[in-house]
């Protein structure tokens, strides 16, 4: 029986924008280091993401050792000080409201040429913390501008799974998750409670309910009925459709692509009354 491990460790530095797929990962008290760290809000504040503007799957992100670069289709690649500071911001994420460093009027030229609309790019302060849902955290348990959790774990059976379902297979990528496990069974994520990854313990605290996300093609912002009209099929509970999991990390340290994912915890009955 094959062991489970981590396949596929993503970040997202942008809030929305396109990830980055990486061998190794730091994790700070917040999360995997600048994955969500910058975000992109409307002039009153309140975060955009794809649910609004569908171009926004179409930015690239990388970063450097001194900048985030963006680049988008027909615009120059826009460079980013990762220290870059224009000033606070108050910005708000759902029901959160934070404090922000904005970015500078570059970068909001550069993303509100590309997505039609005023916006600014901010990013996470240093000092800032912004706490996790009491209802499945603990006091000290933060998080940067993501939807709610540090961290979002898929497996490949789970999708693969999905995938036997759909006319056309769908990538992994449209799931935004930051931690693949291979080698178990489809949804075998439902039942876990703990795991240790690279010796640094996470607790799974909450399945992920999906939004429109996931119907949008990254690679040409347009917009489907797949994959929530067949997950809402067989994935539905309390009027939310369910893919994934949400993950809290107790500890700092690196996680390395590769390694094995030690099951500590799990419960005998799934989401949907599985074993």
């Amino acid at each position: 029986m094959a062991s489970a491990t981590l396949s596929e460790l993503w970040i997202y530095p942008v809030k929305s924008l396109r990830g980055i797929a990486l061998t190794s990962a730091v994790l700070d008290p917040r999360g995997l280091q600048f994955d969500r760290h910058w975000m992109v809000v409307d002039p009153e504040g309140s975060f955009l993401t794809q649910r609004q503007i569908a171009r926004m799957s179409l930015i690239d992100t990388y970063l450097s050792e001194h900048s985030l670069i963006l680049k988008a289709p027909g615009q120059e690649a826009l460079h980013v000080p990762l220290n870059c500071n224009a000033g606070e911001m108050q910005v708000t994420v759902w029901r959160d409201r934070c404090r922000s460093l904005r970015c500078g009027e570059q970068a909001d030229r550069w993303l509100s040429h590309f997505l039609q609309r005023p916006c600014h790019l901010v990013r996470f302060p240093d000092n800032a913390i912004r706490r996790v849902d009491p209802r499945y955290a603990e006091p000290q348990d933060q998080t940067g501008f993501s939807d709610g959790y540090p961290m979002l774990l898929l497996s490949e059976g789970s999708l693969a799974d999905l995938n036997q379902r759909l006319d056309q297979p769908l990538a992994m990528r449209r799931f935004r998750p930051n931690l693949v496990v291979s080698g178990v069974a489809p949804y075998a994520e439902d039942r876990w409670r703990r795991i240790c990854i690279d010796g640094i313990e996470m607790r799974i605290v909450k399945p992920c309910a999906r939004c429109v996300i996931p119907t949008i093609d990254p690679e040409t912002g347009e917009r489907a009925s797949e994959p929530l009209k067949t997950l809402s099929t067989y994935r539905r509970q309390n009027n939310e459709v369910l893919f994934g999991q949400n993950v809290i990390h107790n500890a700092r340290g690196t996680l390395t692509l590769g390694s094995t994912v030690e099951i500590l915890e799990a419960s005998d009955v799934g989401l949907f009354g599985h074993g």
